[in-house]
């Protein structure tokens, strides 16, 4: 599993679905944790945490945003090789899971599906930590 001091980036437009994520990853154990509203402002929050010493290791987001959606800031964070391998969550709603297919053909780690459970968070987090674990 990750380290409960892994730096995670929580991106939604909705504002409640944030608090929610972030609430559940508390509980799981987590604390530092950074918000985004669209896909262009995630970037540009990725890009100045990449400069600190505790860079964003970890990224769920949304798929549905306005300005950049979640599967355009997907593209945009795997075309750029600092990047590439930075574990990445999108979430979607139960009738667009056919999109999954689209975000794993451009490198998605794992996806979940709403309505957000924390146990079903919780096992995808674990899972995903297995793929990118080295």
């Amino acid at each position: 599993m990750f380290s409960t001091d892994t730096k995670i980036l929580i991106v939604d437009d909705m504002q409640s679905q944030r608090e929610l994520l972030g609430a559940y990853l508390r509980r799981i154990g987590f604390a530092d944790i950074v918000e985004a509203s669209d896909g262009k402002e995630a970037y540009e929050t990725l890009m100045q945490s990449y400069q600190t010493e505790l860079p964003i290791k970890l990224i769920i987001s949304d798929w549905n945003m306005p300005n950049l959606s979640g599967l355009d800031f997907l593209k945009l964070v795997r075309s750029n090789l600092d990047f590439a391998k930075l574990p990445f969550l999108i979430i979607t709603n139960e009738n667009e899971k056919h999109r999954v297919v689209e975000a794993i053909q451009n490198g998605v780690t794992n996806y979940m599906v709403k309505p957000l459970e924390e146990s079903t968070l919780k096992e995808k987090l674990e899972r995903t930590w297995e793929k990118v674990k080295v």
